[in-house]
């Protein structure tokens, strides 16, 4: 596990309402810190991000994170989100506390991305977003002094071949901003426990070949998930060979002709919203997909996006799900 999340502790007069250093572009005007307060930071998608205490009032761009705020106990400090927050993923006790959080806005594009006014989180005086979107992001939100912690996969700052440990430093990272680590130390081991029952349970003939697709109906584009993403280690974990473990980048459009060369045995279909049967007809319907043995077998597998990618404890939960799949249709 990197360790790449640090604590400070400013002895002296400083202030932070939010200062972002690293990585700033020119002309970004640094917050300068003036009050005494013991400050945290972070290291997240190239910046290293401070806080003056640890986050009250936590705006949620994205659904990733939840399972670790829960598991963490600071949910409730989420006092407004936006996008998409499918009750799938979550416990019941989870889901029902999310409900209750205002809604900004659940619009997002057809692949996934939410569609949000920059007025609109400011609006929330958070003093943490988590996610981030076209119209807000760290520069966007800096002259407003509101941190904003990220996605590694999103911001394309994972480097190499993705694994669980990637997953981990994500839980890290909210222990230490909320000042939970020993809470993340121990959901961590917990979910390594779980990751290694599933590869301990795969059987030694397990010869199947899998792509993970994010087919987009209504649209000729098929992306495909490569070894930058959570998928790969999901995939690997339960058995499978990736048709694309020699693709290195996280997503990337892939045509009819490309696929049908691979030919997995197993396709997992990626989505957002919850239609199931959209999404395994979209990927029936795929060019050439006639000449597919996923679609021949209907070894077709619909999961929701965050369960794939990116990398977090929802990942988890996707490989339990692949596996019982696999179970299922030996």
């Amino acid at each position: 596990m990197t360790n790449h999340i640090r604590l400070a502790t400013a002895l002296g007069a400083i202030t932070v309402l939010l200062s972002v250093t690293g990585c700033s572009t020119a002309g970004d005007a640094e917050v300068q810190p003036t009050n005494t307060a013991d400050t945290i930071s972070v290291d997240n998608c190239g910046d290293t991000v401070t806080f003056a205490g640890v986050p009250q009032r936590v705006t949620l761009l994205d659904n990733p994170a939840v399972s670790t705020l829960a598991a963490l106990g600071v949910l409730d400090r989420v006092t407004a989100k936006a996008g998409l927050y499918p009750t799938e993923y979550y416990r019941e006790e989870v889901a029902t506390q999310l409900d209750q959080i205002p809604t900004l806005t659940d619009q997002v594009d057809a692949t996934g991305h939410l569609q949000i006014a920059r007025e609109t989180v400011v609006a929330t005086t958070p003093d943490l977003v988590i996610g981030s979107s076209d119209t807000v992001n760290r520069q966007t939100l800096r002259p407003n002094g509101i941190p904003l912690l990220d996605e590694p996969a999103f911001c394309g700052s994972l480097d190499g071949e993705v694994t669980f440990d990637d997953a981990w430093d994500q839980v890290e990272l909210y222990g230490t901003v909320f000042g939970k680590e020993d809470v993340a130390a121990g959901y961590i081991a917990e979910l390594e426990d779980r990751v290694e029952a599933v590869m301990k349970a795969v059987p030694g003939d397990e010869e199947r070949t899998v792509a993970v697709l994010f087919p987009t109906p209504g649209s000729p584009a098929t992306y495909a998930y490569g070894t930058g993403s959570m998928s790969h280690p999901l995939v690997t974990a339960a058995g499978l060979e990736n048709v694309f473990a020699d693709e290195t980048e996280r997503v990337f459009e892939v045509t009819a002709e490309e696929l049908i060369s691979r030919n997995p045995d197993v396709i997992i279909a990626l989505h957002t919203d919850s239609k199931v049967d959209a999404i395994r007809t979209a990927a029936r319907e795929l060019p050439g997909a006639e000449a597919l043995t996923a679609v021949r077998d209907d070894a077709i597998l619909p999961m929701l996006l965050s369960y794939a990618e990116p990398p977090g404890p929802l990942a988890v939960d996707g490989l339990e799900q692949l596996a019982g799949y696999l179970e299922e249709t030996r």
